[in-house]
């Protein structure tokens, strides 16, 4: 029986502009496995990037509640919350997220120094990493002098330093021309297969949707539709 790692329920989320409300999710409820490969899509405002956002800890929901595990993350105190994204959750982003005055062994380093472990022990693992993305001689090159798809590759590594049990990507390939999306999508899916990590995945992009387990749509802050990706089980193009 598979293992259940994120269970949402009931998420309501909204911000306000000025006098205005902007509901954002609306009732969202998503179950994802362990090891699972889930995409999210939908048209910008949807709550793809919200729903992340909260299953990574970085938010809190309006109403609902956010269980990894069986363990709400509403009701971590702060010290636990921050460990939870240090040491469980890596993140990637659009638009990358760089310290623009560290290289990139030291952009990966930061989240394992943070996590307090030695300093020889998660240089040698970093290194490793950046080699493993492909980046083995842009170790001392700074985000200005690498290239979008090589940034992108940093910030996998970075994600990957405290070696998490679910990854969260927001538009990953956004950023990038075709070509270099596609070798990010391929790395994604070579990365996710080595480590058995949870990957969920908020992309426009179909190239990396199609090849997902599961595929789930929001519209206007809801969910409408599931549908198996090219590698759920079951899946025929018939």
């Amino acid at each position: 029986m598979s293992e259940l790692l994120v269970q949402a329920q009931s998420i309501h989320k909204g911000y306000s502009l000025g006098r205005r409300r902007l509901e954002v999710l609306r009732g969202v409820d998503l179950c994802v496995e362990a090891g699972e490969f889930l995409a999210l899509r939908g048209a910008s405002g949807a709550g793809k990037s919200t729903l992340l956002h909260l299953m990574g800890g970085l938010d809190h929901p309006d109403q609902g509640t956010i269980q990894i595990r069986g363990v709400a993350l509403q009701s971590l105190g702060p010290a636990e919350l921050a460990r939870y994204r240090n040491r469980d959750v890596g993140l990637i982003f659009q638009a990358f997220h760089l310290m623009p005055e560290f290289d990139a062994r030291e952009n990966v380093v930061l989240p394992g120094r943070m996590a307090r472990r030695p300093l020889a022990e998660v240089q040698a693992e970093a290194d490793a990493l950046l080699k493993r993305v492909g980046l083995a001689d842009r170790l001392d090159h700074r985000p200005g002098e690498l290239s979008g798809g090589e940034q992108q590759r940093v910030a996998i590594a970075r994600a990957l330093i405290n070696n998490p049990t679910l990854i969260l990507a927001d538009e990953p390939t956004g950023n990038l021309d075709s070509k270099t999306g596609e070798e990010i999508v391929q790395l994604l899916l070579e990365i996710r297969r080595e480590r058995g990590v949870t990957l969920v995945v908020a992309t426009h992009d179909s190239r990396l949707a199609d090849r997902a387990d599961r595929v789930v749509n929001l519209v206007d802050g809801l969910i409408v539709d599931e549908s198996l990706g090219r590698s759920g089980p079951g899946y025929s193009q018939g």
